[in-house]
């Protein structure tokens, strides 16, 4: 029998309500302290997300962009402030339609885990109506190729604003935490417009 692994929620990412122009999410640790901001720029032809240490965006951790200007399997490379990219997700187009699917990539392009969303019956009755979906919080699973599972993504229930809880299962070093908000983010900021 396996053993349970420890799923304590790592990182929460909530959308900022008052944002005119683009999309702005707080990130708080386990704590509840604040250990970032993210924002996605408006009017860009490629999504843009930058992760930063804070509002003020001065000290920037990470850049998530777009490879093309429209793919409905859009790849997203995630690079740090050097340029160096870390890796990549990418979306699965038409297994997304009803439920959602990405590949996660190493820096060489091998792809070394998914994202899943939770159940397909639960991911159509989301789709129906955007009213549903804030009855039914989604949950996204990130497992390695091999089965294992690192992270889970869970959104809470609340009418008023998106938050993302981000659960790492045990200590691991398949995969760096960098990654693993990188998706979150990314899943907050592509995923949520969803409900």
């Amino acid at each position: 029998m396996p053993a349970k692994t420890s799923t304590r929620e790592r990182y929460t990412i909530r959308r900022q309500v008052f944002k005119l122009l683009g999309a702005g999410f707080d990130i708080y640790n386990h704590d509840g302290v604040s250990i970032g901001y993210c924002k996605q720029k408006a009017f860009k032809l490629r999504e843009d997300i930058r992760i930063c240490t804070n509002k003020s965006c001065t000290e920037e951790l990470l850049l998530i962009s777009a490879r093309s200007i429209v793919d409905f399997g859009a790849s997203y490379d995630v690079r740090l402030p050097t340029g160096e990219t870390i890796g990549s997700f990418r979306r699965r187009g038409l297994k997304s339609m009803l439920r959602d699917s990405w590949g996660v990539f190493d820096p060489a392009g091998t792809e070394i885990a998914r994202i899943t969303e939770d159940s397909g019956a639960l991911a159509v009755l989301r789709r129906l109506h955007e009213g549903l979906a804030a009855f039914i919080p989604q949950k996204h699973g990130l497992k390695l190729v091999s089965g294992e599972e690192i992270a889970t993504y869970r959104t809470h229930f609340n009418l008023f604003v998106y938050r993302l809880g981000i659960s790492v299962h045990d200590e691991h070093e398949s995969l760096d935490d960098l990654m693993i908000l990188a998706a979150g983010c990314l899943l907050a900021a592509i995923e949520g417009r969803q409900g």
